[in-house]
């Protein structure tokens, strides 16, 4: 790295581009491959899980199952809304069952081949079965709520069905920390530490309304590193893994934790709440002509009166993942924008822009690292490590530019070059 003097008594000229590069080429070939590899490999896996979404609909209504099922539970229970809930609970089961292949690959053996995971194949099931569990109670009362909201509202559902969508998972977040997190997680409160002291000093700067620090431990599920400010109404709760504190430097932490506070400070939940609304209104419109199309040249064979009819919910869902489907850059393009604005912000808060350079190479352990323009912007919902890596630079740069005493233009190259080779010692671990 070579830096150029400004004058006499001016200190050596940072170049932001050039430290990037820097950074960049301290990741080993062996571990970028793989990286990109995995990263990669998730671009197919959006169009197989939506086309074994359609399949699987296809059968359901194909077959008569999701007519008989409906008919069946009507034939026990007089009640519309009950014969939602119980078609639900039901379906969500079934769906599961046929599902599971793809998902024991893609969740668990995948997983695995690409030694990000840390759990036993009795544990993941042990998981499996929990979130399960929680999947059919939610749909149970999500899908008659909706339904109500469909048979109610009729020509006008998609406005309606979006803002209790919204609503469900503002609920959903509220709870989270509370009855959710703790199902898969345990949470303790973080040991006395400077670690601890810095964390809660900047969450106080940057109006986080927490006393405590919380650590979880993400180590039994897999290696990645993690934290979050999450939660609603005084449920707000600092939490980071395990793995971020045994396997990171502490301005790796800070710097990620001032990332997470930036989503807090910067309102992201309301705004994503709003986004998400509009999104969902236009996916819902969509899916109410679709369905319409489809329901005119196939209800009658399938058993469907119309989409306030439960026995078409395999249709509504099959014609909203086609929706998602297309709409994979919208939604990744509002959830990025939402994370670049966090990552300044936790700059400005945290001021380790090494730290979090170090950091975004430690996430390149399972997201591609440059990618083109395009490539991002369609598949990326968090900006690529090296635009992070950019970024952390740009601020440095500028830092050094107005003189800041705690800024000086060495990089951590050698930490980074740890990383690497970290990276590829776990990949011969699970060769």
């Amino acid at each position: 790295m070579e830096f150029l003097l400004l004058g006499t008594n001016a200190p050596a000229a940072f170049d932001p581009a050039l430290a990037t590069d820097a950074y960049i080429a301290t990741m080993d070939a062996a571990a970028r491959a793989r990286s990109n590899a995995y990263f990669e490999g998730g671009y197919w896996l959006i169009l197989v899980n939506l086309v074994a979404g359609l399949a699987m609909a296809g059968l359901l209504l194909q077959t008569g199952f999701s007519k008989s099922l409906r008919d069946r539970v009507q034939g026990v229970v007089k009640s519309k809304s009950v014969t939602i809930a119980i078609y639900a609970a039901i379906y969500t089961l079934v769906t599961t069952i046929i599902l599971f292949p793809l998902t024991l690959w893609q969740g668990y053996f995948r997983e695995h081949a690409f030694g990000l995971s840390t759990m036993s194949l009795a544990e993941w099931l042990g998981e499996q079965v929990i979130g399960l569990l929680m999947g059919v109670l939610m749909a149970a009362i999500f899908l008659t709520v909706f339904y109500l909201i469909l048979r109610v509202a009729k020509r006008a559902w998609w406005v309606w069905g979006s803002a209790i969508t919204v609503l469900f998972l503002a609920i959903a977040i509220f709870i989270s920390p509370v009855y959710i997190d703790p199902l898969f997680n345990e949470y303790e409160p973080m040991e006395e530490s400077e670690l601890r002291d810095d964390i809660l000093a900047l969450a106080a700067a940057n109006g986080i309304p927490a006393d405590n620090v919380y650590v979880f431990d993400v180590s039994r599920q897999s290696n990645r590193i993690t934290a979050n400010v999450n939660g609603l109404f005084g449920t707000t709760r600092i939490a980071l893994s395990d793995t971020l504190i045994d396997n990171t430097d502490p301005d790796e932490v800070l710097s990620v934790m001032g990332h997470e506070m930036g989503h807090y400070a910067l309102n992201h939940l309301w705004e994503m709440f709003a986004m998400f609304a509009v999104l969902l209104a236009i996916g819902f419109a969509f899916t109410d002509r679709l369905f319409a199309f489809v329901n005119a040249r196939f209800g009658k064979k399938w058993g469907i009166s119309g989409i306030s009819d439960i026995a078409g919910l395999p249709l509504l869902a099959a014609c909203l993942s086609v929706y998602f489907f297309i709409a994979t850059p919208a939604f990744n393009t509002v959830i990025r924008t939402n994370e670049a604005e966090a990552d300044i912000y936790g700059l400005n808060a945290a001021r380790e822009p090494d730290g979090f350079a170090t950091a975004a190479l430690r996430l390149a352990s399972y997201r591609k690292i440059g990618p083109g323009n395009w490539e991002e912007f369609v598949f990326f919902d968090h900006p690529s490590g090296r635009a992070r890596i950019a970024m952390s630079m740009e601020w440095k740069a500028g830092q050094l530019m107005m003189g800041a005493e705690d800024q000086t233009p060495n990089l951590r190259l050698d930490r980074a070059r740890a990383i690497s080779e970290a990276l590829v010692s776990d990949e011969n671990d699970t060769e």
